[in-house]
């Protein structure tokens, strides 16, 4: 193993309160639709690209009026969480200090751009990530954000961690090893190497 590539939503962090917060003022303020998003929403549409977060929740908008209502709507989450941060998953900000020290650390995700950067201060995790990439950047599903990665970086054999089964989809498409996060916001059944928490990162690499 040369490395370990983290999600970020429903892995590192739960930011689906202040999330639902700032999409919801967002969609109030810049559109007509009559909606109000809880974290229970996002976290159910969390994992996926933007695109299909969009087709999700705003299914009535046309693929334009969609996209100018994401845009703003990542705006605002990005604005919020520097005041409103999402909140680790306990033993993650120890772990991952532990882990830099023996591997390269990595993170992609399926968030827009600024997300990752965000989170990572908000964590003070920076000095600990070597690279990290996302579908806002990419523009193209979460396997091939996973291959751009390994190649700029000159991985061979680099472990996933998530928590979904679209994160188990995008690992057996870049062909690397998924580790399942049982505590996260999704599930992916058929995972056969599992962690109960973040802290479990350390038993099962640096012992």
């Amino acid at each position: 193993m040369d490395g370990i590539i983290f999600d970020v939503d429903g892995t590192l962090w739960d930011s689906t309160e202040s999330v639902a917060e700032a999409w919801t003022r967002a969609v109030r303020e810049h559109s007509s639709l009559d909606i109000t998003l809880d974290a229970e929403t996002m976290g159910s549409v969390f994992g996926k690209t933007m695109t299909e977060i969009g087709e999700a929740l705003f299914p009535t908008l046309s693929p334009d009026e969609r996209m100018k209502l994401l845009n703003v709507c990542f705006a605002y989450e990005n604005r919020h969480l520097e005041d409103h941060p999402g909140i680790a998953y306990p033993g993650v900000v120890e772990t991952i200090a532990k882990l830099s020290a023996k591997y390269p650390l990595f993170i992609v995700s399926n968030c827009q751009t600024g997300y990752v950067e965000i989170t990572m201060k908000c964590l003070g995790i920076e000095s600990h990530i070597k690279d990290h990439l996302c579908f806002g950047e990419t523009l193209v599903p979460k396997g091939e954000t996973i291959r751009i990665l390994m190649e700029r970086n000159g991985l061979k054999a680099p472990v996933y961690v998530g928590d979904t089964q679209g994160d188990a989809d995008a690992c057996a498409d870049a062909g690397i090893p998924f580790i399942f996060a049982e505590y996260g916001l999704g599930n992916a059944p058929d995972a056969s190497a599992r962690i109960r928490s973040f802290s479990d990162l350390k038993e099962m690499f640096l012992n």
